[in-house]
C-alpha cells in the first residue's frame, strides 16, 4: 500500500535506519505522519515500519539497484569489476552485455535470440518499455553507417545555446585565443562575476558535453577550476567556447570499423601552466585501433620540480588509464595484444622510465617511478 510521509523532526531524537527499512524514533507534537485509514492511533509511543523502500527517499536509488544487481546475477550475469554498471554473461557460444545506468538499460548480444530472453525477463520482474535498437541514451545519440558508429550530442548542443541565446551569434574557429594568461588581462575582465549561478550552470553542461567533444576537454578543465570564484573574463571565454560549439555542433566521435585492435596512448605535459600555483597540466589519449577511446586533461595535485619529472607523471597517468581499459576490455572478450605502446615527446622521462638505475634527482616521485617501471619490467608498456 502506497502513502506519504511528513516529517517534522529533531535529528537528535529521529532517524532513519535503511538496512532493515525501519523509521523509528520518539514521536512528539512536531512529528507526525500521514498514515493509511484503519491505522490505530490511540497509543502515541507506536511507530511505522516500512516493508520496502518509498520513492522519493534518498534511499530508494540504492534499494532499486540492489534489486536490479540481485535479479541479473540470479540469472548468471556477472558484475564487472571494472565498471560495476556492466554485467556480462557467457553462454555456450553466445556472449551478452547489459550496461545500466539507474533505470536505463542498454542490452547487446553476439545472437539477438539470447538478448530478447533477458528482455523477457526483465519484463517479469520490472515493467519495462522497449525503445528498440539503440538511438539515443542519456543525451548521446547514436548514428549508425557504413564506416561505423558515430557519437554525438547535436541536440543538447543545440539546446544549450539556445538556453544561453547564442543561436544567431557568429561562430569562431578556435575556442580560446592562444597562450591565454588571465594575468595579463585588463582589470576591467578581472572583476568578480555578480552571478556566478549562470556560470556554474554553463560549465556543468560544458563538462557533460566534453563527453563527445575532445577538442574542448582542455577549455572546460580550465574553467572549472573557477566555479566558485568567476571573474568576468572567465565568463567571456566560456562564451567564446559557445560560439566556438556553434560553428559545428554536430560533431562527434566515429568509432570505425576494422580487424585492428591494438592499443597506444599518447601522453604530454604543459610545465607550470598556472600561474597562481605553479602546477603543471597533464593530457593523454588512448587509441583502440584507428579509434580514440579516452583522453584526458588536467591540472596535477603536486608541483614538479622539471619538465622530465612532469612529463614522467603524464605517462603514468596515461599508464592507469592503459591498465583499466586493458582489464574492461579482457572482461569483454577482447584480446589485448602486449605491449601497449606509450609515446612521449621527452626524452628525458623516456630514459628515467627505461633505466631501472635509481637517480637522485627522481626520489621525491619515487612511487610513480616504480609504477611506470613495473608495467615496462613486464612488457605491459613500451615506451616510444
Amino acid at each position: 500500500m502506497r502513502f506519504s510521509i511528513a516529517v517534522h523532526f529533531d535529528w537528535e531524537i529521529f532517524q532513519l535506519d535503511i538496512n532493515n527499512v525501519f523509521l523509528y524514533g520518539e514521536l512528539n507534537e512536531e512529528v507526525y505522519m500521514c498514515l493509511p485509514d484503519g491505522y490505530d492511533q490511540s497509543n502515541g509511543t507506536k511507530v511505522c515500519r516500512l516493508k520496502k523502500s518509498l520513492y522519493g527517499l534518498k534511499q530508494a536509488p540504492r534499494m532499486w539497484n540492489e534489486k536490479l544487481v540481485s535479479v541479473l546475477l540470479n540469472r548468471g550475469f556477472e558484475q564487472s569489476k571494472c565498471d560495476h554498471s556492466m554485467f556480462t554473461m557467457t553462454k555456450d557460444s553466445s556472449f551478452i552485455i547489459l550496461l545500466v545506468y539507474v533505470d536505463d538499460i542498454i542490452i547487446t548480444g553476439s545472437f539477438s535470440k539470447q538478448v530478447n530472453e533477458i528482455k523477457l525477463l526483465l519484463k517479469s520482474k520490472f515493467s519495462i518499455k522497449d525503445l528498440g535498437n539503440l538511438q539515443y541514451f542519456l543525451g548521446l545519440e547514436v548514428v549508425k553507417n557504413t564506416a561505423g558508429l558515430c557519437l554525438t550530442q547535436i541536440k543538447y548542443c543545440l539546446d544549450l545555446l539556445v538556453e544561453f541565446g547564442m543561436t544567431s551569434c557568429k561562430p569562431v574557429s578556435y575556442p580560446m585565443e592562444p597562450n591565454h594568461v588571465l594575468n595579463h588581462l585588463c582589470e576591467k575582465d578581472n572583476q568578480p562575476l555578480t552571478n556566478i549561478t549562470v556560470f556554474q550552470k554553463l560549465v556543468g553542461k560544458l563538462i557533460y558535453l566534453s563527453h563527445t567533444r575532445p577538442d574542448i576537454a582542455y577549455y572546460v578543465h580550465y574553467l572549472s577550476q573557477f566555479m566558485h570564484s568567476p571573474t568576468q573574463a572567465h565568463f567571456k571565454i566560456a562564451i567564446r567556447l559557445l560560439r566556438y560549439l556553434k560553428g559545428a555542433p554536430g560533431k562527434g566521435i566515429l568509432f570505425e570499423k576494422g580487424d585492428s585492435l591494438g592499443m597506444k596512448a599518447f601522453s604530454d605535459s604543459d610545465w607550470a601552466k598556472c600561474l597562481g600555483t605553479r602546477r603543471s597540466i597533464t593530457g593523454f589519449c588512448i587509441f583502440l585501433g584507428n579509434n580514440l577511446v579516452s583522453w584526458k586533461s588536467k591540472k596535477q595535485s603536486t608541483v614538479s620540480r622539471s619538465s622530465a619529472e612532469v612529463e614522467y607523471r603524464s605517462m603514468c597517468a596515461a599508464t592507469c588509464d592503459v591498465m583499466w581499459i586493458s582489464n574492461l576490455l579482457k572482461e569483454l572478450k577482447v584480446h589485448v595484444n602486449l605491449p601497449i605502446q606509450l609515446y612521449c615527446d621527452n626524452t628525458a622521462a623516456i630514459s628515467i622510465a627505461a633505466n631501472p638505475v635509481f637517480h637522485e634527482r627522481t626520489k621525491h616521485f619515487e612511487i610513480d617511478l616504480y609504477f611506470l617501471r613495473e608495467k615496462i619490467s613486464k612488457g605491459i608498456i613500451q615506451t616510444m
